[in-house]
């Protein structure tokens, strides 16, 4: 019995996997979210800052873009279509909280949701335990710094500084010039420099983790419900 060969997958470029996942090939399929869970997560939240609904909305965007994968044209990276997506499920869902707001408030009831909106926190630290208390600190007045920004900084900020896009990749993914993008993190910038001390800035990297064992159930649950569907 001839043993076939084993796929190369990370040797694939986006084009070649987005076909694998059109025919649901599982490894593909994990290959692709691995890849891109952070991302998403930090989009979303930086739009919602809300840690389970970020969540919900990267699984929902795999969904929906793999169910469509066959229109990936491959124009742009299959990490940037992915992230348009998520931005887009994150601003439907914002808007749509926004109604659900306002009509509570026209009916005098308190949403009581919008007092126990929580920062999200972090699922792994990879530091010692002696130091991990004040890394965790550190990561806690920067993600809530982070959250008082406009909501168009934060989301430039998040993409540009924390997930390392450049500004022709945050320009591509949000549908704007990349001047208003320069412009944007500028003034977040500039935001920040009030309520962050100099020592704390380069924290930033291990601010909004989702790795770990976060990253691994996501990419399951996405696994079971698309490859398993079709």
């Amino acid at each position: 019995m001839t043993t076939q060969p084993k796929l190369d997958y990370e040797s694939y470029d986006d084009r070649a996997l987005a076909r694998l996942i059109e025919i649901r090939d599982p490894e593909a399929v994990r290959l692709v979210t691995t890849r891109n869970n952070q991302r998403l997560f930090r989009a979303a939240w930086s739009i919602l800052k809300d840690r389970t609904e970020s969540e919900d909305v990267v699984q929902s965007t795999y969904l929906r873009a793999f169910a469509a994968i066959a229109s990936f044209e491959a124009r742009s990276t299959l990490s940037t279509w992915l992230t348009r997506i998520a931005i887009n499920e994150a601003l439907g869902r914002c808007r749509a909280g926004r109604r659900r707001r306002a009509h509570l408030n026209e009916n005098k009831v308190t949403d009581i949701d919008e007092y126990r909106e929580k920062l999200m926190r972090g699922s792994t630290s990879g530091l010692s335990p002696d130091g991990s208390l004040a890394r965790e600190q550190l990561r806690i007045l920067i993600e809530q710094a982070i959250g008082r920004l406009p909501d168009a900084f934060r989301l430039v900020f998040v993409l540009r500084e924390i997930e390392g896009l450049s500004v022709a990749e945050a320009s591509d993914v949000l549908g704007i010039a990349q001047a208003t993008v320069k412009t944007r993190l500028l003034r977040a910038k500039r935001r920040l420099q009030d309520d962050l001390a100099p020592e704390v800035k380069s924290a930033l990297d291990g601010a909004f983790p989702f790795a770990g064992t976060d990253c691994e159930a996501i990419t399951e649950r996405v696994v079971r419900a698309f490859c398993k569907s079709g």
